[in-house]
């Protein structure tokens, strides 16, 4: 157990659900301040050990000046936070704040001074702006980042804006002396390995966090114990602290029991059949939440019609009017609902939202 007023860093390494905080829209697209608060004061409710906002489940067109949104959003989401911090007797601390960092360096430099500035732990970094630079370039790009903020890397799978990287990169990536951690989202085990080799070999893994961010295999990376062979006389074993997930924006109250389980599974070092179960459960909603047979296009909108059947959204708006759900999107999440139940956690909405919706 971490000690309770113990580091955000040492607090992500003792393995935490992290929501990738969504953004909450009136009908006419413009921020609706009540349900955001709803939303950060859910998260906190349910058990979550950090916030991600700014990340692609906010909408990266927060950034756009049109919308200017990008900091009245991390206010919002820091002031919940703050306000929800116990008395020094508690038994917990406030939640590990992360801000999603994008854009090329100058954006990226001064998006980190600002989550810096507003009280944010770490900066999650996003490469996906940089999509011809070459390694030597990215490196020196997240050395300028990590400067001003401890930095959190990404693997986002290519679909979702992200680029592929190679072993290579993550071998140098792991030396720069500001990294606290990885999410790693390839949705691919060959690039997902690639990446725990690289923490293995650098002789950082007692160092560095590792959150998955691979819906399609949440579960099964979470009891997962790798043993990676290296130079030295044994093999280093590194395990997925937590989840920094879209998917955990919903259902977030299960998504912290599923996390516990998941802890206590891989101290017993044996994994229950009912578990490998449960783990593709899971995979099948994702799958509909995260809309995989439309390549993604309905990802933050399905989020959003989850949230929004709970009573915590008003609807499924995103800032960009022709981002919605996809045909049979909706029909598919419902299937799920019905299908898992125990994945959900309505009955905990239900018996806390109108003092979550307070003003």
């Amino acid at each position: 157990m971490t000690p309770p007023h113990s580091s955000p860093t040492d607090r992500l390494r003792s393995g935490l659900v992290i929501p990738a905080h969504p953004l909450a829209l009136s009908r006419t697209r413009k921020l609706d301040e009540r349900r955001q608060r709803a939303l950060t004061r859910y998260y906190l409710a349910a058990g979550a050990g950090g916030l991600a906002v700014g990340v692609h489940t906010t909408q990266f067109a927060i950034r756009d000046p049109r919308h200017g949104l990008l900091r009245p959003v991390l206010e919002l989401a820091r002031d919940v936070a703050l306000a929800s911090e116990p008395r020094p007797s508690a038994p917990i601390t406030r939640p590990v704040l992360i801000a999603g960092v994008c854009g090329r360096t100058r954006q990226a430099t001064a998006e980190a001074v600002l989550a810096r500035d507003l009280g944010y732990d770490a900066g999650l970094l996003s490469l996906g702006a940089l999509s011809s630079a070459s390694e030597r370039e990215l490196l020196a790009h997240c050395r300028s980042v990590s400067r001003e903020i401890p930095v959190l890397g990404f693997y986002l799978q290519p679909a979702a804006g992200g680029r592929l990287l190679p072993y290579s990169f993550w071998r140098r990536f792991v030396e720069i002396p500001n990294i606290v951690g990885i999410k790693i989202a390839p949705f691919n085990r060959y690039q997902t390995l690639d990446v725990v080799r690289a923490v293995a070999e650098s002789g950082r893994a007692a160092e560095l966090a590792l959150y998955t961010g691979n819906d399609d295999h949440i579960l099964t990376d979470l009891v997962t114990q790798f043993e990676w062979p290296t130079s030295g006389m044994r093999p280093v074993q590194i395990s997925m602290a937590g989840g920094l997930l879209g998917q955990w924006a919903c259902w977030t109250r299960t998504a912290v029991d599923l996390l516990t389980q998941a802890k206590a599974i891989r101290r017993r070092a044996s994994v229950p059949a009912s578990f490998l179960s449960l783990s593709e459960h899971l995979t099948d909603a994702n799958a509909a939440i995260f809309d995989v047979a439309h390549a993604f296009a309905g990802c933050i909108a399905g989020i959003h019609y989850v949230l929004a059947r709970q009573g915590l959204l008003a609807g499924t708006w995103c800032l960009d009017p022709n981002e919605g759900l996809s045909p049979g999107q909706a029909r598919e999440i419902d299937r799920v609902s019905r299908a898992y139940p125990h994945l959900t956690d309505d009955a905990f909405v239900r018996q806390h939202l109108d003092d979550w919706l307070r003003d």
